[in-house]
């Protein structure tokens, strides 16, 4: 049996994002899904705005991609994001894990990596789940209706 020591389970506190292994950027990821609401961006402005409609192929109880591996086959513009990216988002809502490191903070107490448990964004309300509509349900036209102020 081989024993981690305490500083490789905390990795993210001892690496950069551009360090971490595939395994442990995917486990970055608290499972919120606030960066998969589709966004209005103001043309004029660059403003962009959150709506709380998410893509047809997000489970609504997980808050998971249902289909995550083929997301970008499936949906063009599904953004795939990588670490040298992350600092250039702006869009990112201010609990991200991946903002969080990237900004040399830490992970907050309900992050599956330091609660240990997976349903800890939801119970914490961080999470949209129970917030949102599929956009199976919603003309694009009216995405504007339905823009949102609850993220971050």
């Amino acid at each position: 049996m081989v024993k981690k020591d305490k500083k490789s389970l905390l990795f993210w506190k001892t690496k950069s994002l551009s360090e971490m292994t595939i395994s442990e950027w995917e486990s970055l990821c608290d499972g919120c899904s606030k960066c998969c609401l589709q966004k209005i961006e103001d043309e004029d402005t660059g403003n962009v705005f959150y709506t709380c409609i998410v893509c047809r192929y997000m489970d609504m109880k997980t808050c998971r991609c249902k289909h995550y591996t083929s997301r970008t086959r499936l949906v063009p513009n599904c953004f795939m994001l990588r670490p040298q990216d992350v600092e250039k988002l702006y869009w990112l809502p201010q609990t991200c894990a991946y903002r969080l490191v990237a900004e040399g903070r830490d992970l907050e107490w309900w992050h599956p990596l330091v609660s240990g448990s997976t349903d800890s964004v939801h119970e914490a309300g961080i999470s949209v789940r129970g917030k949102v509509l599929s956009e199976e349900y919603v003309h694009p036209d009216g995405w504007h209706e339905h823009i949102i102020d609850w993220v971050d």
